[in-house]
């Protein structure tokens, strides 16, 4: 099971945005997910009260001590994929989910308080020598503070750019909006829109970083597949002993 983590200082980053979108534009490209919210503010349960499929299930873990033994459980499950969505600030709970992380997403529009707001965050995941990558968010279409804003995350991470900023950049619309509050992702309320396109990229951006492949899924699935299939004729074959032990 791989994990990604949302998380940043600044609160109206659009994490739990994104975690949404993400989950959705993974379970589109044949993962298994879960949603894993340790926001009390409940963003993502209020979204999942709001759906009217229950194919995605939201589950909150407000306690530290809980993630890392639910995390495990969950990747003993069989589970591919956990989106943790984070509060604000940076709380107890918020350096568990990043310590057990694969990913630490970290979302930033392109203001200054906000790229200032990710030094705490990105402290953390680098004392845990977890992956990172910032996600521009709620960018205007185009313009100069983009680039300032892309340029100056790259210095703070002392990395280079292609290493450090997911893409594609994501667009302030108000696709994303207007989905949360029909309880869908964007790829659903507007699949064929600009919003969905990038979402599914940024999902593909994060299959390649993370290494992940259809093969990769595929392969566990077929594997569930192999044991159900074993399971069963185990059935089979006891259910023929009982009867050749009754005769």
């Amino acid at each position: 099971m791989h994990t990604i983590v949302l998380a940043t200082q600044k609160g109206g980053s659009g994490k739990s945005t994104l975690a949404i979108g993400l989950a959705l534009a993974a379970q589109q490209a044949g993962f298994t997910v879960r949603l894993i919210e340790t926001d009390p503010q409940g963003t993502l349960s209020n979204w999942q009260r709001r759906r009217t499929t229950d194919d995605l299930v939201v589950e909150p873990i407000y306690h530290a001590a809980d993630i890392a033994p639910r995390l495990k459980m969950l990747a003993d499950s069989g589970l591919q994929l956990a989106i943790v969505d984070t509060a604000a600030g940076l709380s107890a709970a918020t350096t568990a989910a990043i310590r057990h992380s694969d990913l630490c997403l970290i979302p930033a529009r392109p203001s200054v308080a906000d790229i200032e707001a990710t030094a705490s965050t990105l402290s953390v995941a680098r004392a845990w020598k977890r992956h990172f990558a910032f996600v521009l968010n709620q960018t205007p279409i185009r313009g100069q503070r983009i680039d300032n804003a892309a340029n100056t995350l790259a210095e703070e991470a002392a990395l280079d750019l292609a290493e450090v900023l997911a893409r594609p950049l994501i667009v302030m619309r108000n696709d994303h909006q207007d989905s949360l509050a029909n309880g869908l992702a964007v790829s659903e309320f507007a699949p064929n829109g600009k919003s969905a396109d990038e979402i599914r990229g940024l999902w593909q951006w994060i299959e390649t970083r993370l290494e992940l492949s259809t093969t990769t899924h595929l392969l566990a699935s077929q594997m569930m597949s192999a044991a159900d299939g074993m399971l069963h004729v185990s059935a089979e074959l006891s259910a023929d002993e009982t009867k050749i032990l009754a005769s």
